[in-house]
C-alpha cells in the first residue's frame, strides 16, 4: 500500500463498556488494512470528547451501557454532529429492540456482539464488520423521522376485492431497510393485498422488527411461519436465518421456510423470494426493492419482470446504500424508479390500474 493509500484508512472510535470486546472489536477492526481503531471509549461521556479530538469517520456503539443510555447518546449525536454509527448489540429481545429504536434515531446498521470462545465463527465475524464499517463509512445519512410524523399518512383504502385478494406484494431490502419498509407499511391501509418481506437481519431481531411494525401498522405484521395461508391485509416478515418462498396450494398463496444453502451469502434471501414469487405468482406480483448493499434479489427481480410482474426500486437520493436497488435497475427488471416517501401511493396506484384483472397464472 502506498503511503497515499495508507492516510485514508477509515478511522473507527469503538464505544463499548466491555474491556475485553473493545479489545476484540480494536484487534478485528485493525487486521483490516483499510481501516484503524483510533480509539475506544467505555461510555459515551468518555467517547463525547475522543469524537472531537479524533474526529472518527465511523463510530460503533454498544447498545446497553450503565453509565448512559446508548440511545439517548445516539439521538443527541444524530442531531448535533451526524456521523455513520454502528450498533454492536446483545442478541437478545431487548437487545434488538433497542437495536432497532436506533436506527429510527439514524444508526446505519447493527450487529451482534462477538461470541466470546466461539472460534469458528470469529472469522466470519471479523469480514462481517468489515464490510459493514466499509459500508457506513459511504453510507447516506437519513434525516431521522418521529413516530408521530408517519402515524399520520395512512392512505385510502382500495376498496377492490379483486385486487386485495389476487395480488401480491414482494419487498427486498438489506442496509437502512428496517426504516425504508417501517415507510412503506406504515401508510398500507388495511385492505392491502397480502406482502412478503424479506429483509437481512439475525434471527434474534426479526420477530422484535415484526411486532414494532404491528404496533404501527393498520395491516397486521407477523415474523412468517411456515405453511401460512397468505392473507389481505397481512405482511409476513422473514425469518433471521430462514429464507421465506412462496408457494401454491389450490387456490392460495401459502408460505414456505426453508434452511437451504445462503444465496449470495444471505439466509434469508432476496433472490430466493423473489424466484419462487415470479414461479407462483407471475404478472399477479408488485416487487419491490428497497435500500441494500449488494446484489441479492437483482436476478430474481428480473425473472419476476419476465413472468409479467411490475417491479419498483427505490431512487440513489433516499437510500441508504443504492447497491440492490442500482443492480436490479442495471439489469432492466425495474418498471418505476420511486422516492421512498412516494413508494406505498406508487405501489397502490398500480394495484387500482390492475383493477383486478390479472388471473392467477
Amino acid at each position: 500500500m502506498s503511503n497515499a493509500a495508507a492516510t485514508k484508512k477509515i478511522k473507527v472510535l469503538i464505544i463499548d463498556d466491555s474491556a475485553l470486546i473493545r479489545s476484540i472489536l480494536k484487534e478485528v477492526i485493525n487486521s483490516h488494512a483499510d481501516m484503524e481503531a483510533v480509539g475506544a471509549a467505555s461510555n459515551p461521556l468518555q467517547a463525547r470528547e475522543m469524537i472531537k479530538t479524533l474526529n472518527p469517520d465511523v463510530l460503533t456503539l454498544d447498545v446497553e451501557m450503565p453509565e448512559m443510555d446508548g440511545l439517548a447518546f445516539l439521538e443527541k449525536l444524530m442531531r448535533l454532529r451526524p456521523m455513520p454509527v454502528l450498533m454492536i448489540s446483545s442478541l437478545t429481545e431487548h437487545g434488538s429492540d433497542v437495536a432497532l429504536k436506533a436506527l429510527e434515531l439514524g444508526a446505519v446498521d447493527f450487529l451482534p456482539k462477538p461470541r466470546l470462545g466461539i472460534v469458528e465463527g470469529m472469522q466470519g465475524y471479523v469480514d462481517e464488520i468489515a464490510e459493514k464499517i466499509r459500508v457506513a463509512f459511504g453510507a447516506r445519512l437519513r434525516q431521522p423521522k418521529s413516530v408521530d410524523d408517519q402515524t399520520q399518512v395512512v392512505l385510502p383504502a382500495l376498496g377492490n376485492r379483486l385486487v386485495t385478494t389476487e395480488k401480491l406484494i414482494v419487498i427486498g431490502a438489506s442496509i437502512g431497510g428496517t426504516e425504508a419498509i417501517k415507510e412503506v407499511l406504515i401508510r398500507m391501509p388495511a385492505d392491502a393485498p397480502g406482502i412478503l418481506v424479506t429483509q437481512h437481519m439475525p434471527e434474534a431481531f426479526t420477530k422484535s422488527f415484526a411486532k414494532r411494525l404491528d404496533d404501527l401498522c393498520k395491516i397486521k405484521v407477523t415474523e412468517a411461519q411456515d405453511n401460512e395461508r397468505i392473507l389481505p391485509g397481512h405482511a409476513y416478515i422473514a425469518p433471521g436465518n430462514a429464507h421465506l418462498l412462496l408457494k401454491r396450494s389450490g387456490a392460495n398463496y401459502m408460505t414456505e421456510l426453508s434452511q437451504g444453502a445462503p444465496v449470495n451469502r444471505h439466509r434469508p434471501s432476496v433472490e430466493t423470494l423473489f424466484r419462487s414469487a415470479a414461479q407462483h405468482a407471475g404478472k399477479n406480483l408488485i416487487g419491490v426493492m428497497l435500500t441494500g448493499m449488494g446484489k441479492d434479489g437483482a436476478a430474481g427481480m428480473l425473472e419476476m419482470h419476465q413472468a409479467g410482474a411490475y417491479n419498483l426500486a427505490q431512487d440513489e437520493a433516499s437510500c441508504v446504500v443504492f447497491g440492490m436497488p442500482r443492480e436490479a435497475i442495471m439489469l432492466g427488471a425495474v418498471d418505476e424508479i420511486v422516492p421512498i416517501h412516494d413508494m406505498t401511493q406508487r405501489i397502490l396506484h398500480k394495484l387500482m390500474q390492475s383493477g383486478g384483472l390479472g388471473n392467477r397464472v
